[in-house]
């Protein structure tokens, strides 16, 4: 609650492809509740000025560099280097690539931390340095093959959905200010079904972000995110309203996780809160030798069972199966030594490797303030921060009560609700950089995750509200603020991840009754995380139905 409203303090939207979240929430009886966010046009804020994104664009890369609308962010000159693009040789992509490196090289820096910058790091928590193009863009450098330059690529996918991409707040993660990827260890006292689903709510992907991220419907993206951040969209066909391809409930996202945990009672299922999962073991079974796993909680309760899901933030999940790798039966010596098993088995390996990159820790302000003067919605849904941008600390802003109907109803005349993200993708570049260094341990690979979250004051963020909407607001307006640390969100767009990741699953299958899913598993948002959660549960019960 602030200032007396309910609001979330995650995802504030999801994204609509497919129609999975929807038949899902229709599922729990929150059919009637789904909303769709206005139309308004998103801007990105540069150091001295704020002006709309631009349009054609995936991924923040423009489709037509000398377009009017990329001009107004990139300057004459930056909009000529990106030109270039139509007439350097072209060389062909190899199999795994960063998305920073691709746009620096063929467009020139500006585009990269003007444009590309901010969307990724809304979209996915993660500077372009750290994404794997395949992951967050499939088909983009086949594109490039075809079209011989990164500008045709994008035209080229773009062109395949029929239409212009057109930028908007529409918004599925938690909004543009990239509210953390919300997989807290906190989650992993709930059963595995409330567990998994609450983490998703607070993993959707970012509303202004998303609509800059336009993709092909084809793209799948892979991972996670901070509350802000998360799946990549699809490119929209002209006349299709900006905003259309995210939805959203009737008083807030948090409905989700009522909806389920008053399903898990009608199911009869056991949900402890309040507490946390100490280790996970598999034990010898006395019947026909199927596996029987023990559970330990903080509290000492020990929980046997036929299998165990794992429903975790990335860094608590890893924890969890290292423990379990560690506990369960071991070969003999003589079999160590004559080679008939290995050393160390392949869960225990992975888990304690160095490749995990470190995660983004993403700090939410959330102002409610009495401002008639932001009736007028200047700034549409809300601002992207280029990377470049000195005079704001904020990566984003999203303006809430412009972007969702329902909750100006809410508020009531002149009151608005507006949403800073900080955490920048910068230091999560150094962070990242320190984690995959050759002399890394796995100590030193862990400590990103313990990184400080940016410290928000109230001065601060009335102040980067003002800057980012073009309006003075002063503190006599202010009528509610709360602050929202997430951690631990890890984007699975990262190089390298998604191979990480198979070869993980691979591992945990090797262990009967144990499964693992989140968004760090399935990729970011809603959508795959329920697909994903599903599938895998289906497999689980099918393989405990056969021992």
């Amino acid at each position: 609650m602030v200032a007396g409203i309910r609001l979330d303090s995650g995802a504030e939207s999801f994204a609509t492809r497919g129609g999975t979240v929807a038949a899902f929430l229709t599922e729990l009886g929150l059919g009637e509740s789904l909303v769709s966010p206005n139309s308004r046009g998103a801007w990105l804020q540069l150091q001295n000025k704020a002006a709309p994104l631009p349009k054609n664009t995936l991924l923040g890369i423009p489709g037509v560099p000398l377009a009017t609308d990329v001009r107004a962010i990139l300057g004459l000159a930056g909009a000529l280097r990106a030109q270039l693009d139509r007439v350097l040789p072209f060389v062909r992509v190899r199999k795994e690539t960063d998305l920073g490196d691709l746009v620096r090289r063929r467009m020139g820096s500006k585009v990269l931390d003007r444009l590309v910058a901010p969307v990724v790091s809304g979209v996915h928590s993660a500077h372009p340095d750290l994404v794997d193009v395949h992951a967050v863009a499939p088909g983009l450098t086949t594109a490039m093959t075809n079209q011989g330059s990164l500008s045709g690529a994008v035209m080229s996918l773009i062109a395949r959905r029929g239409g212009a991409s057109t930028p908007a707040a529409g918004g599925g993660r938690p909004d543009i200010a990239g509210d953390p990827a919300g997989e807290s260890p906190a989650n992993a006292g709930l059963s595995a079904r409330s567990q998994a689903s609450s983490a998703a709510a607070s993993s959707d992907i970012s509303g202004i972000a998303r609509s800059a991220a336009a993709t092909p419907a084809d793209a799948r993206p892979v991972d996670a995110t901070p509350v802000g951040a998360a799946a990549v969209g699809r490119a929209r066909p002209v006349g299709l309203a900006p905003g259309a391809a995210v939805g959203g409930i009737d008083g807030g996202m948090y409905r989700l996780v009522e909806a389920l945990l008053a399903d898990c009672e009608r199911l009869g299922v056991d949900v402890q809160l309040g507490v946390g999962v100490r280790s996970i073991r598999r034990v010898p079974s006395a019947s026909d030798g199927a596996a029987e796993w023990m559970t330990v909680l903080d509290d000492e309760t020990v929980l046997g069972s036929h299998g165990v899901v794992v429903a975790a933030g990335f860094r608590a999940a890893l924890d969890l199966l290292r423990g379990a790798a560690d506990a369960g039966p071991k070969p003999s010596v003589e079999a160590k030594l004559s080679g008939e098993a290995p050393l160390e088995s392949d869960l225990t390996r992975l888990t304690t490797a160095t490749g995990w990159p470190g995660s983004s820790v993403v700090t939410l302000a959330t102002l409610v303030l009495d401002a008639p003067e932001l009736d007028a919605a200047p700034r549409g849904t809300g601002v992207l921060v280029a990377e470049d941008v000195t005079t704001v600390g904020a990566k984003a802003l999203t303006h809430a009560t412009a972007k969702w109907p329902w909750l100006a109803r809410d508020a009531g005349p002149g009151r608005h609700m507006v949403r800073l993200s900080y955490g920048r993708g910068g230091q999560q570049l150094r962070d990242a950089r320190m984690a995959f260094a050759p002399d890394t341990t796995t100590a030193d690979a862990a400590a990103p995750a313990s990184r400080t979250a940016p410290a928000v004051t109230r001065e601060q963020a009335l102040a980067d509200a003002s800057t980012l909407l073009g309006v003075e607001l002063r503190q006599g307006q202010v009528r509610g603020f709360a602050l929202t640390e997430w951690r631990d969100s890890l984007a699975f767009a990262t190089v390298g991840h998604r191979a990480r990741v198979d070869e993980l699953v691979e591992a945990v299958h090797g262990h009967p009754g144990l499964e693992v899913v989140g968004a760090w598993i399935s990729g970011t948002g809603l959508a795959y995380v329920i697909d994903g959660a599903r599938v895998k549960a289906r497999d689980l019960a099918q393989r405990l139905a056969s021992a």
